[in-house]
């Protein structure tokens, strides 16, 4: 009886040691998973301050396409035209004047033979001869033109946007005829330059300058003037700049060695195109430093005169190629003939432009007189 007494005190004391010892094992590993969940929080809290937990990402073997900047080309084809006397000298009396012409055959018959070349381009530029005014106090000289402010038209009609106007006519009516002048054409949307005026237009985003000189000598007065304007004009943005000269020698086929000298000074003070009037008769064509030289694109439109000896004329084009907004160093002209009047015996006052031989004729004219400054090879740069 003791015996079972005691053999079932041992077996609760076996129990409780057994529950004891268990107790033991999961406060243990309890502390063990709480010891682990403290330090990763502590991991988590230094990391917020500051230290950063860097991932490796696999490295990619594609590189990122090169930017491809877009590239846009822009021509502006230009046309010169010389001497543009749209007007008389009131002692020329009436008959046979442009100013009879223009009541017989209205203003349009002006413009009925220039086939449409000045409308077909981007910009003209011509040399305006005459005064356009009403006024009637002159200036005291041998010939003073003027013609009626309405003439202004035949600019408008013909497609012409731009003259220059630094000539030994524009004062022909003084000032009050200079003034009127400038006005007509604002009030037409005809644009001006030369002397202190400078003309900048803008064509296909392309900023174009125009400036004008009596350039009767190479100076160094106008010398000076003629590179601070080119720089001005690039200053304001001009990415092609024209230059017109009126000078030379009347009559004289060969340019003289002041506008030779003077003309290739404008080219290297950053002219695109030089352009020269005065003379009444052509003169020849200079490709220098890349660029080109027009010494005399002779009479026009010409009412000065019922009927000069020497009619022949022509249109000098040329077509700035730009790529991304910079001129290009291509180069495309055109030489087309024409004659200042439609009629051989007498001056209509019509310019006529030629075909067949009469075209041949002319166009070797311009190539033989090119032929005594610096030779003709401007001619492989034609293209019609």
């Amino acid at each position: 009886m003791e015996s079972r007494k005691n053999t079932r005190k041992e077996q609760r004391r076996s129990s409780i040691n057994f529950i004891v010892i268990t107790f033991v094992i999961c406060l243990f590993v309890a502390g063990v998973f709480l010891l682990s969940y403290l330090n990763s929080n502590n991991n988590n809290s230094v990391a917020d301050e500051g230290e950063v937990n860097h991932t490796v990402l696999p490295q990619s073997n594609v590189q990122p396409e090169p930017k491809v900047e877009p590239n846009y080309e822009t021509t502006i084809k230009i046309s010169a035209a010389g001497d543009f006397t749209i007007g008389t000298d009131e002692s020329f009396g009436y008959n046979g004047t442009f100013v009879h012409e223009a009541d017989k055959n209205g203003l349009s018959h002006f413009v009925g033979g220039l086939n449409d070349i000045f409308k077909n381009d981007d910009l003209t530029t011509v040399n305006l001869e005459t005064t356009l005014t009403n006024a009637s106090q002159k200036a005291v000289k041998k010939f003073r033109f003027k013609g009626d402010p309405s003439y202004v038209e035949i600019l408008k009609l013909g497609g012409i946007e731009s003259v220059n106007l630094a000539n030994n006519h524009i004062h022909d009516y003084l000032q009050q005829g200079y003034d009127d002048t400038i006005k007509t054409l604002k009030n037409a949307n005809i644009g001006y330059f030369g002397y202190d005026n400078k003309y900048v237009t803008t064509i296909k985003d392309v900023k174009i300058g125009a400036l004008g000189y009596e350039g009767w000598a190479d100076t160094t007065e106008i010398r000076s003037q003629v590179s601070k304007d080119i720089e001005e004009l690039r200053n304001q943005g001009a990415q092609i700049v024209l230059v017109h000269f009126h000078w030379g020698v009347e009559r004289e086929y060969v340019p003289t060695a002041s506008q030779q000298s003077l003309a290739r000074f404008t080219v290297d003070s950053g002219a695109d195109l030089v352009l020269g009037h005065h003379p009444h008769v052509v003169q020849g064509i200079e490709e220098y430093n890349g660029k080109f030289i027009v010494y005399s694109l002779g009479n026009f439109m010409f009412g000065g005169n019922r009927n000069p000896d020497d009619k022949d004329t022509f249109v000098f084009q040329q077509t700035f190629h730009l790529e991304n907004g910079e001129l290009t160093d291509t180069k495309e002209i055109n030489v087309v003939p024409f004659s200042i009047s439609s009629q051989t015996n007498r001056n209509d006052y019509r310019p006529t432009m030629l075909e067949g031989a009469e075209r041949d004729r002319v166009k070797q004219k311009i190539i033989d007189v090119s032929n005594k400054i610096n030779g003709s090879d401007w001619l492989k740069y034609e293209t019609e």
